[in-house]
């Protein structure tokens, strides 16, 4: 492969970026983006090591690196294939009439009296419009928080409350799998408790009749009409907050993560450059929904910033039918493909019929993203998808992150799954004990020593925290703390083996433990709730609940969809339960802590050594609920 990113010329730069971090990172900046302002100092780090601005004193736009640089040169070039749910229906959209529409939909935000600095909530399908209105908001310098589409109205009002949003822009309806999806129902039962919200903009995306309020909603089709399709852009600060998107954790409220401007855009314009080998002609596939942060970096900025073709697909992998993926990527002659081992597994289920359809020759490079793939899965890529010629990407890296930070380099064809991977330009990862404390181990908990542009710069309104959660106390005080475990080898490789806190990876989408226990407990029959993750052969990570019955309550079919809904209801579909296990009681310390180590054991059909059970208030709970695993394996 003729890749930009080889061994040899990434030990050189690897060394060079950690050796002198500063004259490193200046010279990509300057390298990488367009700059409005040249900035005083590269890197300002606080007496904590908490908090780092970068390239203080510059000044810079995020939506003139993504559109209007690449104007000139190539205005004409595609920037955005969108392929609908309805294969009939697609959208092929150059830079010069992105930089025509993203004007007119800032001149409709300023018109809404949008000013650098507002949140805006974007609830949307993924449509040409939703990477409209995120580039909008970069280049008026409004903050844009994405929800996905798939959470419930009381998970998006949460999230309009918690960033202080005072308008929303959503679709009136959306297209999944053959599908009609209620987006203005979900937004207008969201807002009955967001009053700080004044206005809504509703994209048509189908004929049906939308329910309009008056004095608040608008047609976005007609407000166009009203406004220019010029829109200066907005000088912003380097640090001048970009979005905030919201994922969940170990604790029950999920948190705003707070990214910015110019460390985040250098950061995902490298790693989409580097660890995909990006070439002028590529055409790249990214399957992430905009609602994530995959999407964000890797639909949306990512490509853009490096003058790119990105596809955008609205629908599923499996309708009208399993080979939809491949028929895509003959359809289009894509290049590089980027998707999640989830939606991989769903695939394998059907066999090799709907692949051998289709010859996908134009493929070069595969990605994999959002958990750990299994060997079979890998295989199966390798061998069906990349034709045994095809090197597997797989990347690490998380919200917080804001893009790639460890990842196999493009240049390595290997037939096996597993192997180890490299740390991204300045990233120095190491490993610590239980108690923080740094380890000579090659297996711990990993930590990130340096920091890097692209990490977040809070959590929204909680800096408390963001220091809290996500740095350690260990040596120096400062390192980054992604709640992972990992092993490192003696060269200096990384593979990362799975979550060392109660944080579930259900199909590449993290949920706290905690936030789904929450909205269990709601149920007037349930007096408790823990919940654990076990393997499960699609989703990776599937949801096992347990719940501990008030008194008189029963178990019954009924009762775990009505557990099943509550979640759904509260959070999202995504994270109803698997298996739902009622008990009159879960086992805990005397202290009152529920001991979640033999609930793992139990959810993993795992009954050979439960170890100490003597501090238990109720040691017989344990063979109670062994007993009836299997009746409520439902």
């Amino acid at each position: 492969m003729n890749t930009l990113f080889s061994e040899s010329n990434y030990n050189a730069l690897y060394q060079w970026s950690l050796s002198n971090p500063e004259a490193f990172w200046d010279s990509q900046a300057k390298h990488f983006l367009h700059w409005i302002k040249p900035w005083t100092e590269v890197m300002h780090q606080d007496a904590n090591r908490t908090h780092a601005k970068w390239f203080n004193g510059g000044k810079i736009n995020v939506a003139y690196n993504c559109i209007d640089r690449h104007l000139e040169e190539h205005g004409d070039k595609v920037a955005i294939i969108w392929e609908s749910d309805d294969s009939s229906e697609t959208k092929k959209v150059t830079y010069k009439q992105l930089h025509e529409e993203v004007c007119k939909f800032s001149n409709v935000l300023k018109n809404k009296n949008v000013k650098k600095g507002d949140r805006v909530c974007i609830y949307m399908p993924l449509i040409v419009e939703t990477a409209e209105a995120m580039l909008a908001c970069a280049r008026i310098g409004a903050v844009h928080s994405v929800v996905f589409g798939g959470f419930s109205a009381k998970s998006l009002s949460d999230r309009i409350q918690d960033a202080e949003c005072k308008i929303v822009i959503t679709a009136n309806e959306g297209l999944r799998g053959g599908k009609i999806v209620p987006i203005k129902n979900i937004v207008d039962q969201a807002l009955e408790s967001c009053p700080g919200v004044n206005s809504v903009i509703v994209v048509k995306r189908t004929d049906s009749k939308t329910q309009m309020l008056d004095s608040r909603d608008v047609w976005y089709h007609d407000e166009i009409t009203q406004v220019s399709n010029n829109c200066p852009v907005e000088e912003m600060h380097s640090s001048d907050p970009l979005f905030i998107l919201y994922t969940s954790g170990s604790t029950g409220k999920p948190k705003g993560i707070l990214h910015g401007s110019a460390g985040y855009l250098l950061h995902v314009c490298m790693t989409y450059k580097y660890v995909f080998d990006h070439q002028d002609d590529d055409i790249y596939w990214c399957t992430a929904d905009l609602g994530w942060v995959t999407g964000h970096s890797y639909v949306l900025y990512g490509p853009l910033s490096n003058g790119a073709t990105t596809l955008m697909f609205e629908g599923v992998p499996t309708y009208p039918d399993a080979s939809r993926y491949w028929q895509i990527i003959d359809k289009y002659k894509v290049n590089t493909f980027y998707t999640a081992p989830t939606i991989l597994r769903t695939l394998t289920a059907f066999g090799n019929e709907p692949v051998n359809k289709y010859s996908l020759k134009s493929l070069r490079l595969l990605g994999t993203v959002g958990e750990p793939i299994d060997v079979e899965t890998w295989n199966w890529y390798f061998e069906r998808i990349g034709k045994k010629r095809c090197p597997i990407i797989d990347t690490w890296w998380q919200t917080e992150t804001g893009g790639v930070l460890i990842s196999q380099l493009p240049d390595e064809v290997t037939d096996q799954c597993g192997t180890n991977a490299h740390p991204f330009l300045g990233i120095e990862p190491s490993l610590v004990d239980d108690n923080e404390n740094l380890t000579t181990e090659r297996s711990g908990n990993l930590v990130i020593k340096q920091p890097w542009p692209g990490q977040m710069l809070t959590i929204y309104g909680d800096q408390k925290r963001f220091e809290e959660t996500y740095f350690t106390s260990c040596d120096k005080g400062g390192y980054y703390y992604p709640s992972d475990r990992a092993l490192i080898a003696e060269d200096g490789t990384v593979r990362v083996t799975g979550r060392a806190d109660d944080t579930l990876n259900v199909s590449g989408h993290l949920f706290g433990a905690t936030e789904i226990e929450s909205a269990l407990i709601q149920h007037i029959d349930v007096a408790e709730a823990a919940v654990v993750g076990f393997p499960h052969p699609v989703k990776g990570q599937g949801i096992y609940a347990f719940v501990a019955m008030n008194q008189n309550a029963q178990s019954s079919e009924d009762l775990h969809n009505e557990l099943r809904q509550v979640v759904r209801d509260q959070i999202s579909a995504v994270a109803k339960p698997d298996v739902i296990h009622c008990a009159t009681e879960l086992p805990k310390t005397r202290s009152g802590k529920i001991m979640r180590r033999i609930l793992r054991k139990i959810a993993n059909n795992d009954f050979s050594d439960f170890g100490d059970t003597s501090t238990l208030v109720n040691p017989s709970i344990v063979n109670d609920l062994i007993e009836s695993c299997e009746n409520n394996q439902s």
